[in-house]
């Protein structure tokens, strides 16, 4: 198998500034990564020249390939296709294909092209030109001594459009073997227990790899494995994924899924279940990320946020004697909240979350960052009291620490319906 290694280099001021986030490296290491292409080096530089040409010195001493975004536009300083071209000894000559797609690019939009648009059209004369089917610069790869050069326009949504068409079999051609992973998604655990539990499966297995990741709210292992193809990496794959459901079936919520909503609003259409939430403190963020998925229209009966406490008193049946005694934030409302709304609604799960986000309205006997949230449903009524384990959380991320919590709950609780 040969083992190709390459970086990415980022070519934009406006990176450098922090005017605009850089998106495009991520999206081309892991796209990298899955084609069983070595990423060891990420970098941004300016526009500028002499720069450029340091920054292609230094890349391809020690890859062999460079994956560049960035400085393919039509103004005086985007310089990257020329530099690139002086550095591998070619000259700039004009593909007539692109200077149409150019052409008929502005035509459909009732313009016409300025001469200085026709400078996208300008390439290394041996360099493979990779259509834009979203904007005017073409991309291009060029090679020359076991060297490989990809340059792709800056925009994101130009740059995966292009990488997805036309960069990916390019570079597929140039390796003969892949990495597939796969990721369980965990709650309920946090990472340095998930290590300790899986440490000996961690360091015996080398194919697939096996890493515990951190994520706000949730523990991941992500299983990787150097196959031929993909059902080859699964095949080596699922057998470990076995072995971490053994020990940590309890705390997994999914496999290759991408979140907590996601999960439950799949389980909740998988069972024909309905949910319903009253949120106070979270403001409604349980019901926006339940409705964030696809599908969530048919599980989601009815949403409240009751901040106030006549809204809790009228809408869901709270008590004002449970709140005299109790006070908004605490387990005996949040009980009442989860209890009301499913009685309201019909649903099969009520959710009710009450608590102090902060930054003010805190109390020695009630903190900032208290906060109850409560489940019912058929079988009974769960309670959970959270309350972080430092000081400093911001109010959004109390919220969605909430959330998360609630989110767990219900998976919980909507397996055993």
């Amino acid at each position: 198998m040969k083992d190709l290694t390459a970086e990415i280099l980022c070519v934009g001021t406006e990176i450098l500034l922090g005017d605009i986030v850089n998106t495009n490296a991520q999206y081309i290491a892991r796209e990298l990564a899955g084609m069983g292409i070595n990423v060891f080096h990420q970098s941004v530089i300016g526009d500028n020249t002499a720069r450029l040409r340091e920054s292609l010195e230094e890349c391809f001493s020690r890859s062999d390939i460079l994956v560049m975004t960035g400085g393919l536009g039509p103004t005086y300083d985007d310089l990257t296709k020329e530099t690139v071209a002086e550095y591998f000894g070619e000259t700039m000559v004009e593909d007539s294909e692109a200077r149409q797609r150019i052409i008929d690019f502005f035509r459909s939009r009732g313009s016409e092209p300025t001469p200085n648009n026709f400078k996208q059209a300008l390439v290394p004369e041996h360099a493979v030109v990779f259509e834009n089917d979203s904007g005017t610069a073409p991309g291009l790869a060029l090679e020359k001594n076991g060297k490989t050069a990809i340059l792709l326009p800056g925009p994101p949504f130009e740059m995966k459009a292009m990488f997805e068409k036309s960069v990916r079999p390019y570079l597929m051609g140039k390796t003969d073997h892949i990495l597939v992973s796969r990721t369980i998604h965990m709650n309920g655990i946090g990472e340095s227990q998930a290590e300790y539990v899986l440490k000996d499966i961690m360091e015996s297995y080398t194919n697939p790899t096996v890493a515990p990741y951190a994520k706000q709210g949730e523990v991941q292992i992500r299983l990787t494995a150097l196959a031929g193809n993909r059902e080859e990496g699964f095949a080596v794959i699922d057998p470990v994924i076995d072995l971490i459901k053994e020990r940590l079936g309890q705390y997994i919520f999914g496999i290759d899924i991408e979140n907590q909503e996601t999960a439950l609003v799949k389980l909740l259409n998988d069972k024909g279940l309905k949910i319903s939430m009253a949120e106070s403190c979270t403001g409604g963020l349980l019901a926006k990320r339940i409705t964030d998925v696809s599908g969530a229209s048919s599980v989601l009966e009815i949403s409240f946020v009751t901040y106030a406490n006549e809204a809790k008193e009228k809408y869901l049946g709270v008590k004002r004697e449970t709140l005299e005694a109790h006070g908004a934030v605490s387990p005996e409302v949040s009980v009442e909240m989860a209890e009301g709304v499913r009685r309201v609604s019909g649903a099969d799960i009520g959710v009710g979350i009450t608590g102090i986000a902060g930054p003010t309205g805190g109390t020695p006997e009630k903190p900032v960052g208290l906060i109850y949230i409560s489940v019912s449903t058929a079988n009974g009524t769960q309670t959970y009291k959270y309350l972080p384990g430092h000081k400093g959380l911001s109010r959004d991320a109390l919220r969605y620490a909430a959330t998360q919590q609630a989110l767990r709950m219900c998976l919980e609780a909507a397996r055993k319906l």
